[in-house]
């Protein structure tokens, strides 16, 4: 069964944090040029306080009219998400995800913050497992 800790193995632990004060249109412009869709927020101690989404953004943001140039990103980000560990299982996640209607679960190790996973990193995990299935059972067909 496939977990967390694999996904990492394959994706790298590469965390890309702001501060709670800077501005959503500076976090914007960072989610652009590293293309991604989520930044992790950090206090001035560097520890973690929660994420910032685009989806945040359409939401918080633009659907209420405020200025991106002039809303701090700890106005808009998500506090309070479920925190899983790198043994958390694939299926855990989905479910924990789909309850919660989210796209992003912030990872924890030994209670320390250690990265993001996506959904779109647990379907590329689960195409791969499914993947390395079939190879297997195609090297087993030509080996008989």
């Amino acid at each position: 069964m496939r977990t967390v800790a694999h996904i990492f193995k394959r994706k790298g632990h590469h965390n890309v944090t702001i501060d709670t004060d800077m501005s959503v249109l500076e976090a914007l412009k960072i989610m652009s040029e590293k293309n991604i869709g989520s930044v992790i927020v950090v206090d001035s101690q560097g520890k973690y306080c929660g994420l910032a989404t685009e989806r945040d953004y359409a939401r918080k943001v633009i659907l209420l009219g405020k200025s991106s140039d002039e809303t701090p990103v700890g106005e808009i980000m998500l506090e309070h998400l479920p925190r899983i560990t790198p043994e958390h299982t694939l299926e855990e996640c989905m479910s924990m995800m789909t309850a919660h209607n989210i796209r992003y679960l912030p990872v924890f190790k030994s209670s320390e913050f250690y990265g993001v996973i996506s959904v779109l990193d647990i379907v590329k995990e689960t195409i791969l497992a499914q993947q390395e299935t079939i190879d297997q059972l195609h090297s087993y067909i030509h080996s008989v």
